[in-house]
């Protein structure tokens, strides 16, 4: 009997090993030793240093020889760049972010939670509206944007606490200028949880507020967040509130059609 796919050894197991150091790279925030990689993943001496030589050869792998260590390499880095202009959650909220910025004049925005940042996947800027920082592929710190801020609430509270505690104390204070203690974060997070939506007012650009709103997995998980920016004269309370009503309204619209349901 034929074996299957999925437990059948690897043919190439080289070309499976490379993929397993690029998934272990891509999951560390920091370069590492090529003994830590041999560690997490099992593999002889000669064969993790002469993959890794052929990565660093091909642009996927950069090493850093002050610390002796590797990291994910610009070849590696537009291949994620590339998949996030194509990936099918871009692609679904594409029409609804232009309805929603042409009718701020502003900007819309998708992006999702990467550790304690956010990284925008998507940006569509209505006729005449300003460029932003937050354009695809920028990294911000998440306590500094209203999307960052929404993901951050609805995350489970021990991941919420692990987030928080790797925080610098200059992250903590993007919030509102003095570093939040965990239980000011918790309550702050609380408050955007039971509103469903967060905002922030220039605190990414000057003269421009934001309002975003999370995009539910089908196992309730934050899987990404919708914002919409504008100038903060056109963003009143009353605006806000509207903003954030049809955003919730086109995430439900998204986490059914991307995930099979969407958020009661």
């Amino acid at each position: 009997m034929t074996a299957s796919p999925a437990t059948s050894k690897p043919q190439v197991p080289a070309a499976r090993n490379t993929l397993r150091i690029l998934a272990l790279l891509s999951t560390i925030d920091v370069p590492v030793s090529a003994a830590r990689i041999r560690a997490e993943l099992e593999l002889p001496r000669s064969s993790t240093y002469h993959l890794l030589n052929e990565m660093v050869d091909a642009g996927f792998v950069v090493y850093l020889p002050e610390t002796k260590t590797y990291g994910l390499g610009l070849a590696a880095y537009s291949m994620a760049a590339a998949y996030s202009t194509q990936q099918p959650l871009v692609r679904l909220a594409d029409k609804y972010l232009k309805s929603v910025a042409e009718d701020l004049s502003g900007s819309a925005h998708l992006s999702r939670l990467v550790g304690q940042e956010i990284v925008y996947l998507q940006e569509i800027r209505a006729t005449g509206a300003p460029s932003l920082i937050t354009e695809v592929g920028v990294h911000l710190p998440a306590l500094q944007t209203a999307s960052g801020r929404v993901l951050l609430a609805h995350l489970p509270s021990v991941q919420a606490r692990a987030t928080f505690d790797g925080m610098s104390p200059l992250v903590r204070e993007l919030y509102n200028g003095s570093p939040l203690t965990y239980g000011e974060f918790a309550t702050v997070m609380g408050t955007i949880r039971e509103a469903g939506w967060a905002e922030e007012v220039e605190s990414v650009s000057r003269g421009q507020a934001s309002v975003a709103v999370p995009v539910f997995d089908h196992l309730e998980r934050p899987a990404a967040a919708l914002a919409v920016t504008a100038r903060v004269d056109a963003m009143g309370s009353e605006t806000i509130a509207g903003v954030a009503k049809q955003l919730g309204d086109i995430a439900s619209v998204i986490s059914d059609k991307m995930y099979g349901r969407g958020r009661a």
